[in-house]
C-alpha cells in the first residue's frame, strides 16, 4: 500500500492561493520531484480543470514555457491523474480517470493500488480525506509572504487537531521552506 501525500505551496499566513507562491525553476524542480517520486495525483474537480486548462497546451508545445516548466508538464502528462468528482464523469486529459462512489473506499483503493504513493495536490479534497484520516503525510512549500487573503489551508476547518511530526525541514535559494510531515497516529 503506497502513502497518501498532501502537498500544497502555502504563504505564511495560510493562504493557497496558486498565484501566490513563487513561480521559478526551483520550485518547479521540487514539485516534479515529488511527482517523480510517486505513483499518481489525486485532485478534486476544481483543481483538475485548473490544471487542465493550461498543462497539456505546455506539454504539446502549445505554448511558450521555459525547460522547468515543460519538463513539469510532459512529467504531468505522462502521470497517472485521479479526480474525485460529483458532478463531472468525463476526463479527456491523457490518463485521467474518475473516482466515484464512496469516497473513502475509492480513495483506499487508489492508495492500495499504488505502492509509489499518490500525491494529493488540492485544498478542499485535503480537508475531506483528513476528516477520514486518509492523509498519511504533508509535504507544504512555505513561501516567504503574507497574502493577507484567502482561500487558506483547511478553511472549512477539521474535527479533531491533526498530530504531525517532522521528517525533514529544507530552505530554497528562493526563501521557501519545504517541510515534510508524517501523520502521528500513536
Amino acid at each position: 500500500m503506497g502513502l497518501l501525500i498532501f502537498s500544497i505551496n502555502v504563504t505564511l499566513d495560510g493562504c493557497v492561493d496558486h498565484q501566490e507562491g513563487i513561480a521559478d525553476d526551483e520550485t518547479h524542480a521540487y514539485f516534479t520531484r515529488l511527482m517523480d517520486e510517486s505513483g499518481a495525483i489525486l485532485w478534486g474537480r476544481i483543481t483538475y480543470e485548473m490544471m487542465e486548462s493550461y498543462w497539456p497546451a505546455v506539454a504539446h508545445g502549445d505554448m511558450e514555457a521555459p525547460p522547468a516548466i515543460r519538463e513539469w508538464a510532459v512529467k504531468l502528462e505522462a502521470k497517472p491523474k485521479y479526480v474525485v468528482s460529483s458532478t463531472r464523469k468525463d476526463y479527456p486529459w491523457t490518463n485521467s480517470h474518475h473516482i466515484a462512489g464512496d469516497l473513502r473506499t475509492g480513495v483506499q483503493k487508489l492508495k492500495d493500488e499504488t505502492p509509489a504513493g499518490v500525491l494529493l495536490g488540492s485544498g478542499k479534497l485535503a480537508t475531506e480525506l483528513d476528516q477520514l484520516d486518509l492523509i498519511d503525510e504533508y509535504k507544504f512549500l512555505i513561501h516567504p509572504r503574507i497574502a493577507g487573503h484567502g482561500p487558506i489551508l483547511y478553511q472549512s476547518g477539521l474535527l479533531t487537531t491533526r498530530r504531525l511530526e517532522l521528517v525533514s525541514a529544507k530552505p530554497l535559494r528562493n526563501g521557501a521552506v519545504a517541510m515534510n510531515y508524517r501523520c502521528d497516529r500513536g
